[in-house]
């Protein structure tokens, strides 16, 4: 389809979203079984928000992370309220601090809005960055193909369609990228989240919500698979025979 025939989710998608708290409630009945998720190697991983977010809202998929083995870490900068002056320039900083700390790559995680910063770090930092994976992340297509184009402007003071942001969120062929996305999206169109398929670029589809993929137990259980990735050795995701279920095959 191209880009400019896609549209924005529909109202029933929008009202659609209202499931994320019972997402959420299932992740916490099936928390043990979580516990078969692949365990980290202890590397830093730096967890961005999305828009009119705080770290709050990702204090879930932080602490699921931390007791996988893995070190997270939050972007430390209040609600995110889009690429204003200064955003980039802190998040680069804190992208060098992580990585200075831990002596390793970071990965990092976005969500949403957050999706295009860890692009643009990766961008600005390849040397410092292990893996990118975004969660429901507009990375393409049409920028106002969204149900919160209007909101980003009005808070962010950018225009959605600004082609500097855009070039400068460009995938990185040298980092391995995942792109996990709902077809039932009803923020961002979904075609929106799709990326090229590539040496090391991907897109898995899960059942959720906008509002609920960082608390998605399937989407906890893909991202900590894809953290696992040895560095140097990235491998497209397969999940287990038994979890296929969970993630359906592109329409």
């Amino acid at each position: 389809m191209a880009s400019d025939q896609i549209k924005a989710p529909s109202l029933l998608l929008q009202m659609m979203e209202l499931r994320a708290p019972y997402e959420l409630a299932g992740t916490m009945m099936l928390w043990p079984l979580l516990r078969a998720a692949p365990r980290g190697d202890g590397h830093a991983v730096l967890v961005l928000p999305g828009l009119l977010a705080h770290d709050r809202s990702t204090a879930l998929l932080r602490r699921f992370l931390k007791q996988r083995g893995y070190a997270p870490h939050g972007w430390e900068q209040g609600n995110n309220l889009g690429p204003r002056a200064g955003v980039l320039e802190g998040l680069i900083g804190r992208l060098d601090a992580l990585h200075a700390s831990s002596g390793g790559r970071v990965s990092v995680v976005g969500w949403s809005l957050g999706g295009i910063y860890a692009r643009m770090l990766a961008n600005e930092r390849p040397e410092a960055v292990r893996n990118v994976i975004m969660l429901g992340s507009p990375i393409g297509g049409q920028p106002r193909a969204s149900n919160a184009w209007r909101l980003y402007e009005r808070v962010s003071g950018r225009r959605a369609d600004d082609v500097s942001d855009w070039v400068r969120a460009e995938h990185n062929e040298s980092v391995p990228s995942t792109s996990i996305y709902t077809e039932t999206d009803g923020v961002v169109a979904w075609r929106n989240s799709l990326q090229a398929s590539g040496e090391m670029a991907e897109n898995i589809r899960v059942h959720a919500s906008h509002l609920g993929l960082g608390v998605n137990a399937a989407v906890l259980y893909a991202v900590a698979d894809r953290l696992a990735q040895p560095e140097g050795g990235w491998q497209p995701f397969e999940p287990p025979s038994l979890l296929r279920h969970a993630y359906p095959q592109a329409n």
